[in-house]
């Protein structure tokens, strides 16, 4: 494995060595000096010895290209478009995606290998152990490559979530700082998934038990701010608080405990569990009886205020009406004077109730959650049953990646995760849909090591199917030489991987009735001769199109779409087809 910084330093520091046998005098011998201290001092900030990769050198001889497995697509639906599931090393994938989906993709969950050095990270077919002396260039060098691209592809309104623990998230943070700018570092969530009891509980004499992960949030231009997050809310321990002391029914105020001892109902609810009628027991009776929980949830809390400041200064008429109706509506705020003449501001209970978003959802008295989400341990306990599949390395809660995809707030759009692993992101987006109509796609890409993609993240993807119906294409990643012995010219071998490279880019099928792929002119001849009204047609800019041609494809309505020249337009120089 060839350290690439340290190969530099060493060329750079030998060439001085040289320099310095040639030029002896004082003034230039104190120069390469002060040269050589730069080339071998420490600098502050993230610097690492970079590495390069088995899959940066296949780069050099080969083109990687997409190429179907026809067996193992699915469609529940002839209308809608087509995820996608990618199989082959990320980067090779990355790379593909860079020509179809630059500035296109929306959000991109990741939840890269934590670099525990308990085999979770494999580099160049080995696994990184604790004693890799150069562990952390490693696992830099191949994340800064992936995460550039990563942040190339993300539209400029797009956003980028990643999971991590403690062993690298401070080197993490430095990258993203880099690469995404630190201006758009939005914020590190901590996520609490587990507690300290049976196993974990044995070490507590020894360390602090590790309980939680983070997941660290980053834009990619302050286009990101327009988009309006949708909070996420967390139940609180007790449904009433006892700030709220107002009833108004039939727009007349009463004091709550005045309405509920007139409320029949509610006095045989105190009567009946042995609670005296007070504020004090409101709480203890709604854990006691579930009727009473649901008096108060349709009867009272729709009546139920409190009052608190009011600082706007208001007109002299709207003031004298608040005190002399005593409540009043005003700019959807509800007035209400005191006896003293002040003017208060009733706010009403149900503007904190609603669903919350904890592991058990509830129609509730909530808070909005911070950046500490405490309420995934009872998701970790049951992840593993999560999409029937049998993964345990690492699987992350559905429920997690499905509100990170909801606070973000991108109904229409494309999501990316290029560590699939079990295919829990491709899960997240398909429920996410249907709670909230939403119309998202997905990209997954994942290896196949120990045959995960085959086996754990398709099959995932296909067990959903009966819940969570969508079209889903198998690519694999496959290799073209750029220099060989056979007489075929690179460009027409290339052409043969052309319709992948469209059908990811419209995420679509082209399934040559509605949509076809035309790569000669007599195809195009008999496209416009057999098509039927609407449809579309993907071109490559050597057919020109007659305005006969143009005509009757007009007159049947099918939609003219150029495939692009920038698929595979630097490979084609460099081997001086172009």
């Amino acid at each position: 494995m060839s350290n690439l910084s340290q190969k530099k330093r060493e060329e750079m520091l030998s060439y001085l060595n040289q320099l310095k046998e040639i030029h002896t005098d004082d003034e230039s011998r104190i120069a390469l000096e002060k040269i050589e201290t730069a080339l071998t001092e420490k600098k502050y900030g993230l610097v690492w010895e970079e590495h390069e990769e088995e899959v940066d050198k296949q780069l050099v001889h080969n083109i990687p290209v997409f190429r179907e497995v026809e067996e193992r697509k699915i469609v529940s639906d002839e209308i809608e478009g087509f995820n996608f599931l990618l199989e082959g090393d990320n980067l090779h994938s990355l790379k593909l995606l860079e020509k179809t989906h630059r500035g296109k993709i929306d959000v991109i969950y990741i939840d890269p290998p934590y670099n525990t050095g308990n085999k979770d990270f494999i580099y160049d077919d080995n696994y990184v152990g604790t004693d890799d002396g150069y562990r952390h260039s490693k696992w830099l060098s191949f994340m800064n490559e992936r995460l550039v691209i990563a942040k190339d592809l993300l539209s400029e309104e797009g956003i980028i979530f990643i999971s991590i623990d403690d062993n690298e998230q401070a080197q993490l943070k430095l990258l993203c700082d880099q690469t995404f700018g630190e201006n758009n570092f939005i914020n590190k969530l901590t996520i609490k998934t587990g507690d300290v009891y049976g196993s974990k509980a044995a070490h507590i004499d020894k360390t602090f038990v590790k309980t939680k992960d983070y997941v660290l949030i980053y834009r990619k231009s302050e286009e990101n701010k327009k988009i309006k997050k949708v909070p996420l809310y967390d139940s609180l321990s007790d449904l009433y608080d006892t700030h709220y002391t107002h009833i108004i029914d039939d727009g007349v105020r009463y004091p709550i405990m005045d309405y509920l001892k007139e409320n029949i109902d509610v006095s045989n609810e105190f009567k009946k569990h042995g609670l005296y009628l007070n504020k004090k027991n409101i709480n203890k009776l709604l854990s006691l009886s579930d009727s009473f929980k649901k008096l108060f949830l349709k009867k009272i809390a729709p009546k139920l205020y409190k009052d608190s400041q009011f600082n706007q200064k208001l007109p002299d008429e709207i003031k004298n009406e608040v005190i002399r109706k005593g409540i009043l509506n005003y700019n959807n705020k509800l007035l209400m004077s005191t006896s003293g003449d002040k003017i208060r501001h009733l706010q009403a209970f149900t503007d904190v109730l609603r669903f919350s978003d904890d592991s058990e959802s509830i129609y509730w008295r909530t808070i909005p959650r911070g950046d500490c989400w405490t309420d995934f341990a009872k998701d970790m306990g049951n992840v593993g049953k999560e999409g029937k599949v049998l993964f345990s390395n690492g699987k992350k809660p559905l429920r997690l990646i499905l509100q990170l995809l909801k606070w973000a707030n991108t109904k229409s759009s494309i999501v990316l995760d290029f560590f699939a692993g079990s295919g829990t992101t491709g899960h997240a987006v398909m429920k996410l849909n249907k709670e909230d109509g939403g119309n998202r796609k997905y990209i997954l890409c994942t290896n196949n090591e120990n045959n995960i993609c085959e086996e754990i993240t398709y099959q995932r993807l296909k067990n959903i199917q009966e819940d969570l119906p969508h079209n889903l294409k198998y690519y694999k990643t496959d290799f073209i030489p750029k220099l060989s012995e056979e007489e075929d010219i690179l460009s027409s071998k290339l052409l043969d991987y052309i319709k992948e490279m469209v059908e990811l880019e419209n995420m679509c099928e082209i399934d040559g009735k509605s949509r076809r792929i035309i790569l000669s002119d007599e195809e195009l001849q008999l496209a416009v001769k057999e098509m039927k009204e609407e449809g579309f047609l993907y071109i490559p800019s050597f057919i020109l199109l007659t305005n006969d041609v143009k005509s009757r494809l007009d007159d049947k309505n099918i939609e003219v779409i150029p495939i692009p020249d920038y698929y595979f337009m630097e490979e084609l120089r460099e081997v001086n087809e172009l």
